[in-house]
């Protein structure tokens, strides 16, 4: 019997396009999932991490896939930026496979983004603080370049995003 969370349970197994280590519901893209009362049609809306996200299409489908792997015959993915998306609705678990990605996850911010929060990150190998931004631009949009001064590696930051 399918059920909401059944529906969240499949959605775990569907991985983010550009950091393949963590799921989208993980990421907070993932915002709602709403199961018809005779379960044959499911609604989720998601928010992309930016607006301009060029995945966005692509995500929309694999979610759509996954679900229709379940049996749900009518699947309705709809993007939103109604609620816009911020960091801090990345799960722990999706913290942890953004390490295992080499990637430093965002700080927990109460708000606001100062340089302090900014500057004050570990390296995803060594787990120094000993280290320095070399450019707030990275490969996307929503990651940062830095280099560790400890374990002598340059990573990238996802960036906290209010």
């Amino acid at each position: 019997m399918i059920n909401e969370q059944t529906i969240w349970d499949a959605l775990e197994t569907v991985m983010d396009p550009e950091i393949p280590t963590i799921s989208m519901v993980d990421m907070g893209i993932i915002t709602s999932v709403i199961l018809a009362s005779d379960h044959s049609k499911v609604f989720v809306e998601m928010t992309p991490t930016f607006s301009g996200c060029p995945a966005v299409k692509q995500m929309e489908q694999m979610v759509h896939e996954r679900l229709r792997e379940l049996g749900i015959k009518e699947v309705e993915v709809r993007t939103t930026f109604n609620k816009p998306w911020n960091s801090n609705l990345i799960t722990e678990r999706g913290r942890q496979h953004l390490l295992k990605h080499g990637l430093a996850p965002p700080p927990k911010h109460q708000g606001e983004i100062t340089m302090e929060l900014l500057e004050n990150i570990a390296c995803p190998f060594c787990d120094s603080h000993n280290v320095e931004m070399k450019t707030p631009f990275g490969a996307t949009l929503c990651r940062s370049i830095h280099y560790c001064n400890n374990c002598l590696q340059g990573f990238e930051q996802f960036k906290p995003v209010v």
